[in-house]
């Protein structure tokens, strides 16, 4: 009985371990089934790309060797710049220049769509594999795509939706991962070999192509032109060929630091010379200068014409077309204007006068441009207390201006920059300052009196210029003034020569200031006037004596009329038409004094009869006096 039972126990023990082997193998079995595929599969590989797309342009990689039922994840976010990042795939085999082509055409009719967003849409499935726009982080794309079958594939990255007349550019990073999901949370690390390659077989990067003519003379020797920014895959060309003249003109590319990187015809051998060079990594503020190739001490000279290219090489074989993209750094335009807005005051003794007025800046730099969904705004606006952080986000990239003819300080009461997507930059600042004013009081009171307000860019003409920013320039209709009549305004630029010797461009905003003379009439021309008639009216007098007193009378209220006028205007090294005027009067009435004092003597001597004839050809001769004297006066000093 207990045998049977104890064998019983041992086979339910042995039936229960044989379920559990069951149960193990059929586990591991299903295991190797799931991780078998996966095992069979290539490793998984991340790459890490840093690239520009110019606005309207695309950056077109070959992804190599992809297998079926790979899983692609790719991830392009902003680095730099406004752009706002697209990205698709499409079979190597395709024509990609047609079908560019025929994309960018359709894409220009669904613009015009009645439902723009979902027709462009579908232009993007029916052209590609897979595509995505704004899956990632803010404006970044991130897309997922299984690959159908082995095959070289194409990845296009450029900026969205540039049909609808959003051009975005700028610098971005791409990530691209074989089996690698954690490339679309933007943090993957590359790891594995290479497979994705710019293809500029089939787009060149950023083809640039610009037709220069140029002079080199006695007085100009070398001509300098500043480079726009190169990307790493860049190739530069330059030709240069003399058209007039003994030129022989040579090439030296140089970069940021004035180190030469490459040079063509140094010796001056050939009338033309080229050269071409390529770019490993970014270079930024480079210069070409073009010289005469036979030294300083020749005196060849003449013009040239000189081809620059970006990825063209075909400026070397003389069939370029020079293209909308410039190849030499074009200087920024600024527009500027002020608004005058009070007049606090004139001292015309001390020669300045106290304006309030608003200044307005706008200019636009694609190097300050960025993404919006770095700050989910469609702008950025600094106020006063945030300027520092401006500076900083701007790198200090911005057109630094000084007031010319400030004396003192300049207190800005607020200010505020306004920063654009697109680099479009805005600055507004309301001021009050002293500036001076070069007074000239010749024909004084009947001076107009020119002042201005001077403003200088602190940085070269070839990298900042001034031009008048339309419609805001004014001057107030309360501006303050009492004594003078301002009048219309008006706004120039030139170009001045710094104390560094480097030519800054200049904006002057000048307004004239004629004087309010019913103030002179009442206060000084009536009372002279009335001084003149009175002298005058004394040849009715046959009192001789009567005579000399109101003479002496009037000569005594002038000097003391004198003495209160000059309390009004400053001391000056020369004479205004007023000072003179009043020399005038007061030199007519001095001789009048002494000319009553001679009839005296006449009267005296008993010689009536000469004192009749001289007397009544002097009560007729006397204003023609004053007359004459004012026409002289008319022409010395008008």
């Amino acid at each position: 009985m207990n045998r049977s039972r104890n064998w019983q126990v041992s086979e339910a023990a042995f039936s229960h371990r044989y379920l559990r082997a069951i149960a193990l193998v059929c586990i591991l079995g299903l295991l190797l089934i799931v991780a078998l595929p996966a095992l069979a599969q290539s490793p998984r590989r991340v790459q890490i790309i840093n690239g520009h797309v110019d606005p309207g342009g695309q950056a077109v990689y070959r992804l190599s060797g992809l297998q079926q039922n790979q899983r692609l994840y790719v991830y392009v976010e902003t680095v730099q710049g406004n752009l706002d990042p697209f990205v698709f795939i499409l079979r190597s085999g395709e024509d990609l220049g047609d079908l560019i082509e025929r994309y960018t055409h359709e894409m220009e009719n669904a613009a015009n769509d009645t439902d723009p967003s979902a027709a462009i849409n579908a232009v993007r499935d029916r052209f590609t594999l897979a595509w995505d726009d704004d899956s990632g982080k803010g404006y970044a794309a991130a897309l997922e795509f299984r690959v159908p079958e082995d095959d070289d594939y194409l990845l296009v990255v450029g900026g969205s939706f540039s049909t609808l007349g959003r051009q975005t550019s700028g610098y971005y990073r791409l990530s691209v991962g074989l089996d690698a999901p954690q490339v679309l949370l933007g943090e993957a690390e590359p790891q594995g070999q290479p497979f994705a390659r710019l293809e500029a077989d089939v787009i060149r990067p950023d083809a640039r192509v610009e037709e220069l003519t140029g002079e080199i003379s006695a007085q100009k020797t070398r001509q300098r032109y500043n480079l726009i920014d190169f990307n790493p895959g860049d190739t530069f060309y330059a030709y240069v060929e003399a058209t007039s003249g003994d030129l022989a003109p040579a090439l030296i590319l140089r970069d940021f630091g004035d180190k030469p990187l490459s040079a063509a015809n140094l010796r001056g051998s050939s009338r033309n010379s080229s050269l071409t060079f390529k770019i490993d990594e970014r270079l930024k503020n480079a210069s070409l200068e073009v010289f005469d190739g036979h030294g300083n001490n020749a005196a060849a000279s003449g013009h040239y014409l000189l081809w620059l290219g970006l990825n063209a090489p075909e400026i070397l074989t003389g069939q370029a077309q020079p293209s909308e993209l410039p190849v030499v750094r074009q200087p920024i335009e600024v527009q500027i204007g002020i608004k005058l807005q009070q007049i606090a005051n004139i001292d015309q003794k001390n020669g300045f006068f106290n304006a309030v007025g608003s200044l307005q800046m706008e200019w636009t730099d694609p190097a300050l441009a960025f993404s919006p969904d770095s700050c989910q705004c469609s702008e950025i606006i600094y106020t006063e207390k945030e300027f520092d952080r401006f500076l900083a986000d701007v790198n200090g990239r911005w057109p630094d201006f000084t007031f010319f003819n400030q004396q003192g300080n300049r207190w800005i009461q607020n200010k505020v920059a306004v920063r654009k997507p697109n680099g479009r930059v805005i600055y507004f600042e309301r001021f009050t300052t002293d500036l001076q004013a070069d007074l000239d009081f010749r024909q004084y009171p009947f001076d107009v009196q020119q002042f201005l307000i001077q403003i200088d860019l602190l940085h070269p003409h070839n990298r900042y210029f001034f031009v008048d920013l339309p419609g805001f320039s004014e001057v107030s209709e309360d501006h303050g003034e009492e004594e003078l009549i301002i009048q219309d305004f008006k706004t120039d630029i030139t170009s001045v020569q710094s104390s560094t010797q480097q030519t800054n461009s200049r904006f002057t905003f000048s307004f004239e200031g004629p004087r309010h003379l019913i103030y002179y009439v009442f206060r000084i021309f009536i009372p002279v006037l009335l001084i003149t008639l009175i002298s005058w009216w004394t040849f009715l007098l046959y009192d001789y004596n009567k005579r000399i007193e109101v003479t002496a009378g009037n000569i005594l209220l002038f000097i003391a009329f004198s003495f209160s006028l000059a309390e009004n205007y400053p001391r000056l090294g020369y004479l205004t038409f007023l000072d003179a005027l009043m020399a005038m009067v007061f030199i007519i009435n001095a001789l009048l004094l002494v000319y009553n004092v001679y009839l005296k003597r006449l009267e005296i001597d008993h010689q009536a009869g000469r004192i009749i004839q001289i007397d009544k050809a002097l009560g007729w001769i006397y204003p023609l006096i004053y007359l004459l004297a004012l026409v002289v006066l008319y022409v010395i000093f008008f």
